[in-house]
């Protein structure tokens, strides 16, 4: 007989867990470790700190086939479709800050309402991670051929640090790349899939100054540095959008959509400003990394004397539309094509496997939202494909 895991319980009680990426998410890491260690998964746990000193841990929890000898021969027999076998499922467990909150309940007092359920990180990706555990209990070990993971990782939503961890020091993750199953990334698509994504670069530019009282000439104004800085910056994001070899059409939209900011932190008009800060984010493409670009801002801060620093970023994700995983799952999933999308996920990450794809419940424009929802019908459906692609690929 198979476990029974009610979707909606299972999402309410991770939604509770405020893991917010600048704190620790053992906790709920936990939680899922005592769930799936029910549902007869074997767990490993990558424990790491983040930059701050804060104690970081991804998990992966795996269920293999009756008397399989966990061994990498096992991979060279039972096939599934297309000669893929095994299914490895990611998700992570950190959710962005909340800086203000217009749903019902709270951000971490989750509220069903309306046919919908509310609360951060419902949708980007606690849902999904509910979804996909309440398809594994669905079916029994037993009835397995093939083995099952599920990877919760930390600090996706930061430069996907958990993802890089676990890439270059977990044991475990070789054995993946070892087996190269099916790797679904559960980031919300409306349950289409998604064969290609965008990556995220981002940098920081600082100018010191002196802050002082402005009547006087004892502060030296770190905008004035700042100010050309800003020039190039204005004439960078200007060939980024017109500039035909940094464009990639089979993304919408079809550029790196170059954006920058600047900020003294002044909040009087009688200080003369002693820093002043602008930031870069862009979104590179498979083909299109713009490094030049990002040359010419290193280049340029380096001659009026500024700082020049890089931010955790991602590398874009591209999985031939034509792989045999992607034209097996849109024919479960009763979809048309695969598709692109412009947000990056942990899958970037990965490429060391090679049947990637991205598929989850839930819609990316409810991410990160302050009334943040997840409907109800939304994960139901999660439910239903993924105990279909378990079937599928492990049955």
């Amino acid at each position: 007989m198979t476990a029974s895991i009610d979707p909606e319980s299972l999402l309410l009680s991770l939604l509770r867990f405020e893991s917010v990426s600048d704190r620790e998410n053992v906790a709920i890491t936990e939680f899922l470790g005592d769930v799936l260690g029910g549902l007869g998964f074997e767990l490993s746990r990558c424990d790491y700190r983040d930059d701050a000193g804060t104690a970081k841990a991804n998990l992966i929890a795996t269920r293999y086939p009756p008397n399989s000898g966990r061994t990498d021969a096992d991979a060279e027999s039972s096939s599934g479709p297309a000669g893929i076998r095994g299914l490895a499922y990611f998700a992570h467990t950190d959710v962005v800050p909340v800086e203000s909150w217009h749903g019902p309940g709270g951000p971490f007092d989750p509220v069903i309402q309306g046919g919908r359920i509310h609360g951060r990180g419902s949708c980007d990706m606690k849902g999904s991670l509910a979804a996909m555990i309440a398809a594994a209990a669905r079916v029994h070990p037993e009835d397995q051929m093939a083995p099952l993971r599920i990877i919760c990782t930390a600090d996706e939503e930061v430069g996907f640090v958990g993802a890089k961890q676990l890439v270059a020091s977990c044991d475990e993750y070789r054995r993946i790349v070892r087996e190269q199953p099916l790797a679904i990334i559960g980031e919300p698509t409306c349950c289409e899939i998604v064969h290609a994504h965008k990556g995220i670069n981002a940098f920081r530019i600082t100018s010191h100054g002196r802050a002082a009282h402005s009547s006087s000439q004892e502060g030296h104004n770190a905008n004035l540095a700042m100010v050309p800085m800003l020039v190039e910056l204005l004439r960078l994001y200007e060939l980024a959008e017109s500039d035909p070899g940094l464009r990639d059409d089979r993304f919408d939209p079809p550029t790196i959509t170059w954006t920058f900011g600047v900020s003294d932190h002044c909040r009087a008009v009688n200080i003369t400003p002693g820093r002043s800060d602008a930031w870069v984010s862009l979104r590179t493409m498979p083909e299109i990394d713009a490094a030049e670009l990002i040359a010419a801002v290193e280049a340029k801060a380096g001659h009026l004397g500024l700082s020049f620093a890089r931010k955790h970023g991602g590398p874009p994700m591209w999985v031939d539309p034509d792989n045999p995983a992607i034209r097996e799952l849109c024919e479960l999933a009763d979809c048309d094509a695969p598709k692109t999308v412009c947000y990056a996920t942990d899958g970037g990450e990965f490429i060391d496997l090679e049947h990637r794809v991205v598929w989850g419940p839930g819609d990316i424009a409810q991410a990160h939202t302050s009334d943040e929802w997840l409907c109800r019908d939304e994960l139901a459906k999660g439910v239903d494909l993924y105990h279909r692609a378990v079937l599928r690929w492990c049955g």
